[in-house]
């Protein structure tokens, strides 16, 4: 790649940045995870730049990956656990979106979704797409988008989750 499409591709690649760890995380429900799919994202995007930016809206293109990432992380062979009998250390890690009740009683409720709802939802609502683009990310007509959107807040709605925040 010359260094004019290198550099035209770090602009893109850091503008879009948070709102793509967004999607996944959305996606994912986990940080760590969202950012191992955008990067992963990225980095196929940055593989065919020539043909991303000829598109008509790379971003489009680049949630299209990043919804497809994510299809993938469950097709790729899991690395296999070995229990062991030694205690580990708990060394006070806390998730930070644990701070903030709401949202994870929002990413909760959202994990028991399906994954065609739950990508959807994240995207018509949290990425404030149109059904069109949402159709066109998930590679599915707009009636699919808004049956799924439907069923999935219908869902959301009665979920003991988002019910004052899960408190009883």
């Amino acid at each position: 790649m010359s260094a004019g499409a290198d550099s035209e591709f770090r602009e893109f690649m850091h503008a879009r940045w948070p709102s793509m760890v967004r999607l996944a995380y959305g996606l994912t429900g986990d940080l760590g995870h969202a950012e191992d799919v955008a990067q992963a994202a990225f980095a196929r995007a940055y593989a065919s730049w020539a043909r991303v930016r000829r598109t008509d809206d790379p971003d489009a293109y680049v949630r299209k990956i990043v919804v497809n990432e994510n299809r993938n992380r469950f097709r790729k062979r899991r690395v296999a656990e070995k229990l062991t009998d030694s205690v580990l250390i708990d060394v006070g890690w806390t998730d930070a979106t644990g701070e903030y009740d709401e949202r994870s009683a929002l990413i909760a409720a959202l994990q028991r979704l399906g994954p065609r709802q739950r990508a959807v939802i994240v995207l018509r609502y949290w990425m404030d797409l149109t059904e069109h683009e949402t159709a066109a990310a998930l590679n599915c007509s707009v009636g699919t988008v808004k049956s799924q959107a439907s069923r999935a807040l219908a869902t959301l709605r009665e979920s003991i989750e988002l019910v004052d925040g899960g408190r009883p």
